[in-house]
C-alpha cells in the first residue's frame, strides 16, 4: 500500500480519485500571521535560483515520488524522451503519486506531474499540458511569479532576515514557497503566451500540438460537469468563454500548419 501523507495546507480537489492512489499533495504548514513591514529587498538570480531549488527539493522529499520501475514513471519517461531543455533551461521530470489533479513547472526547469492527472489524460493530452507548463517557464512567467512572492508575500521578512540564503528557511517556510510554485496565478495574456510558446516547443520536439487542444477540451468538459472541477482547471481557465477562445486559437494553428489530429484514446494506454 502506498504511503499516505497528511495534508498540511489546503488540498487540491480530487476529480475521480483513483483507487490506486492514496496520498495527498503535501505543501507543509501554512505560515500564520501577516508580515510586518521591512525595508526594500532585492534578490539576485542566483539567490532566487537557490530558493527554487530548495523548495523543489523539499517537495520532492515530502511527497511520494514513484521509482524508475513504476508504471507512472515509465510512462512519463517515455512521453518526455529526448526533451532535455527549454531555451537552455535544463528540464527534469518527476511524478507525484497523489490524489490531487495538477501539474506545474518551476523556473529551474523542474516539471512535476501528479498521478491523478495522468490517470485522466491520454498521452497526447498529457504532453499537451506539459508543453503548456513549460511555456510558462520559457516566457519567464513562473520566475516572475516566484520572485514577486519572495519580495512581497508572507515570506518577505524571512527572506530579508536570511539575506537570500535559502537553506536558512524552515520546513514550513519552504512549504509556503512550494505553494507559490504550485499555485502561481497567471493573467489571461500570460496563459495565451504559454499556449503559443508551448505549441512551438511541442512542434520543435516532435510532439503533436493537438494534444494541447485535446487537453483543453477535456478540461472544458470538466468545467461543465457539476462537482467535477479541480483547482488545476480553476488555475488554467478563468472563464468558460476564455477556455473556448483558447481552444479555437490552438485549433486554428494546428489546422494552418497542416498537422493531423490524433484519434482519441484512453488514458494510460
Amino acid at each position: 500500500m502506498r504511503k499516505t501523507i497528511a495534508i498540511l495546507l489546503t488540498a487540491i480537489a480530487a476529480v475521480g480519485t483513483p483507487a490506486t492512489v492514496s496520498a495527498q499533495f503535501n505543501l507543509g504548514k501554512a505560515i500564520n500571521g501577516a508580515s510586518k513591514a521591512v525595508q526594500a529587498l532585492t534578490l539576485t538570480d542566483a539567490q532566487m535560483a537557490a530558493y527554487v531549488k530548495e523548495s523543489v527539493d523539499w517537495m520532492d522529499t515530502h511527497n511520494p515520488v514513484p521509482g524508475e520501475d513504476d508504471p507512472y514513471t515509465i510512462r512519463l519517461r517515455k512521453l518526455t524522451e529526448g526533451i532535455t531543455d527549454a531555451d537552455g533551461i535544463p528540464l527534469n521530470f518527476k511524478v507525484y503519486d497523489v490524489i490531487d489533479v495538477n501539474a506545474f513547472a518551476c523556473p529551474d526547469g523542474s516539471v512535476r506531474v501528479f498521478s491523478s492527472l495522468m490517470d485522466m489524460m491520454n498521452d497526447d493530452e498529457l504532453i499537451g499540458i506539459i508543453g503548456h507548463e513549460i511555456g510558462h517557464v520559457m516566457k519567464h512567467h513562473s520566475k516572475k511569479a516566484f520572485k514577486q512572492e519572495l519580495l512581497t508575500g508572507a515570506l518577505k521578512d524571512a527572506v530579508a532576515s536570511t539575506g537570500g540564503v535559502a537553506a536558512a528557511l524552515t520546513d514550513s517556510q519552504l512549504g509556503e514557497l512550494g505553494s507559490s510554485l504550485l499555485n502561481a496565478k497567471y493573467s489571461q495574456k500570460q496563459e495565451k503566451e504559454a499556449d503559443d510558446c508551448g505549441y512551438d516547443f511541442l512542434v520543435a520536439n516532435g510532439r503533436n500540438p493537438w494534444g494541447m487542444v485535446m487537453a483543453f477540451e477535456k478540461m472544458q468538459a470538466m468545467e461543465e460537469k457539476a462537482g467535477a472541477k479541480s483547482s488545476y482547471v480553476d488555475k488554467m481557465f478563468s472563464s468558460h468563454p476564455e477556455t473556448e477562445a483558447r481552444i479555437k486559437a490552438m485549433t486554428k494553428r494546428c489546422e494552418k500548419d497542416g498537422i493531423a489530429r490524433p484519434e482519441s484514446a484512453s488514458a494510460a494506454e
